[in-house]
């Protein structure tokens, strides 16, 4: 569990430029980095610790300035996965591309190999694509990550074929994405008929707690008491 900053399986990709000159200027232009760490500030996207590569300027004239320089959190909507593509993906709205912002500053990242082989379905803007899984970012010690109606995880993933957004990185909760795996289950069509708990399980609520010979009913207890008969 970390606080803050954490580690995470690391990939090339390329940043949108504006985000390294307060969107001044630069638009339209990339520079090639490595994703080496995620960040979650409360009631903001996902960000990343990035470092620059200057690849963007091998077999060219171009002075390599950007090779080892390091940015810290580069929000998730500046990145672009390093996919070879005709055209570079068109730029997401925040809402889209993590609809619900980091719930705490504790977090934890997990890899869920039993999921991570095959395509995900993703739903971008009522529109369902496919998606490569990445990783996953949970959230825990705050009112809205504990409580088990709203909490959400941000399942981090690369749009592999989603028309325009192809290339864009997003972090998408359970609701808006399905896992498949075709050697395990079948894919199933239409809406899951879920609703999210509202309850809290916990086994010390339960009344038998109030009794005390009950509650320390351990494995050896009637042995003891015979023993001491």
């Amino acid at each position: 569990m970390s606080y803050l900053q954490s580690n995470i399986p690391h990939f090339p990709c390329f940043v949108r430029r504006e985000y390294t000159h307060n969107h001044v200027k630069y638009h339209g232009e990339y520079l090639h980095a490595l994703a080496i760490a995620v960040t979650t500030v409360p009631d903001r996207c996902l960000s990343f610790q990035v470092v620059f590569t200057g690849a963007e300027t091998y077999d060219t004239d171009e002075d390599n300035l950007h090779g080892g320089a390091m940015w810290a959190r580069m929000p998730i909507t500046a990145l672009v996965a390093d996919t070879p593509l005709d055209e570079w993906p068109k730029t997401m709205a925040p809402h889209l591309v993590q609809p619900w912002d980091c719930s705490s500053s504790d977090h934890d990242v997990t890899v869920l190999s039993r999921v991570s082989s095959s395509p995900w379905i993703a739903k971008i803007d009522g529109e369902f694509h496919t998606a490569r899984y990445m990783f996953t970012v949970d959230y825990t010690n705050s009112h809205i990550s504990d409580d088990p109606a709203q909490h959400k995880q941000s399942h981090v993933l690369e749009l592999i074929d989603a028309g325009e957004y192809t290339g864009n990185i997003v972090a998408l909760p359970n609701n808006r994405v399905r896992a498949t795996n075709p050697a395990l289950w079948q894919q199933g069509e239409g809406a899951p008929d879920f609703k999210p708990s509202q309850w809290l399980i916990s086994s010390e609520a339960d009344a038998s707690y109030m009794d005390a010979g009950y509650t320390f009913d351990n494995l050896y207890q009637q042995q003891e008491n015979k023993d001491g008969d």
